[in-house]
């Protein structure tokens, strides 16, 4: 059947904003400012206040965001870094690529955020930080991670790729920890016209080292202080981004409102659990993930209804080839492995009409009914 709901609308939020981003991006092509300039740092400067941060750095994705961290911050060989393994693989990937040794503990029953019960655990002599992952469009309880970090001095790096303007009692992801690293991958509930990502941090040392390590490591023309790569975020999508930027709050407004609105037709639903919010959290909805029974058969119920959805993530990483080797002793990530069966991302996304968040319900239940029934 024709898709009737699709999981995201990019085209939809581009309609409303092609006039103002091409304008812009007509500027560009006009001067020639492609890389750096008035564009990337109009952005930089008004994401980093957004998030309450002191610095944003602007860089060419999510994964480069957290990798320039996490070197800037010395990992070094055989180190350490607690992280979750129900996330997208760049997060343990920049950890490797930077030298250091992903550690995956468990989370929360619930929110499936990293769960801190289980950070005494997983501490040895080599442990240099903790990575929380603020999944699906909230925080993890940040200030029991960062009580914990404190205590033994270790940093806390928040990976809030999925997280823009999420709240945790009172402040922003991405001035939570040491730093954040964003992306803005175009599905993201920010997101550019192509790849982007950023790092928000308060330090100006780091940022500054990161400033260098997405420009080839150069503190000023031809002079290279560090080994840094090609990591920045060109103007064009810097450009487009400040456009989108501007109507971020509302768009995670109308997230919330489409969430609600799913909450009260769905509540009760047998056999359906509903996405937990964390105390003290606001939840954005980059996904608006449920769990359920017989999670496939019902996803291809949907799909045949024409009701697109996902799943997020059905294999964590320590089932993953790459990252096997990592993997603790059998039943350590209970949580995450029962979750990764069960999970399935309904649609949600700014431009979505009540009338397609009514049919995606109707679908649902009948979707459930159906397989419940045999």
């Amino acid at each position: 059947m024709k898709t009737r709901v699709p999981l995201n609308d990019l085209p939809a939020q581009h309609r409303e904003l092609k006039g103002e981003i091409l304008a812009r991006w007509e500027t560009i092509l006009d001067t020639g400012a492609f890389v750096g300039g008035e564009a990337v740092e109009t952005f930089e400067r008004d994401f980093a206040e957004a998030c309450g941060a002191g610095h944003c750095v602007a860089v060419s994705s999510g994964t480069d965001a957290l990798r320039f961290i996490l070197r800037a911050l010395g990992l070094g060989e055989g180190d350490e870094v607690i992280t979750v393994a129900n996330t997208f693989i760049a997060t343990a990937a920049a950890i490797t690529q930077a030298g250091g040794r992903a550690v995956f503990v468990d989370v929360e029953p619930g929110t499936m955020t990293l769960d801190p019960a289980r950070l005494k655990a997983a501490v040895t002599s080599r442990t240099r930080g903790i990575l929380p992952v603020q999944i699906f469009g909230q925080t993890a309880d940040m200030d029991a991670i960062n009580s914990f970090a404190e205590k033994r001095g270790l940093w806390v790096v928040e990976d809030a790729c999925q997280a823009h303007l999420a709240d945790y009692r009172g402040r922003t992801a991405g001035a939570l920890g040491t730093a954040g690293a964003f992306s803005f991958y175009p599905a993201k509930n920010l997101g550019a016209c192509g790849e982007a990502g950023a790092v928000t941090t308060s330090d100006d040392g780091l940022a500054e080292t990161i400033r260098m390590f997405r420009h080839q490591g150069q503190s000023k023309k031809n002079v290279h202080e560090v080994r840094g790569t090609n990591g920045r975020c060109d103007a064009l999508q810097a450009a487009a981004l400040s456009v989108k930027l501007a109507r971020l709050p509302q768009w995670n407004r109308r997230r919330q409102e489409i969430a609600r609105r799913y909450r009260r037709q769905l509540e009760g639903l047998d056999g359906v659990e509903l996405p937990v919010e964390g105390e003290g959290r606001t939840h954005v909805y980059h996904q608006f993930v449920i769990r359920l029974q017989r999670r496939d058969d019902v996803a291809q119920a949907l799909h045949r209804a024409g009701v697109a959805t996902a799943v997020h993530y059905p294999v964590p990483l320590h089932r993953q080839p790459p990252f096997r080797h990592l993997a603790p002793p059998e039943g350590s990530l209970a949580v995450t492995e029962r979750y990764a069966g069960e999970i399935l991302s309904l649609p949600v996304y700014a431009e979505m009409t009540d009338d397609q968040v009514d049919l995606v319900c109707r679908e649902l239940k009948r979707a459930t009914a159906e397989v419940a029934a045999g």
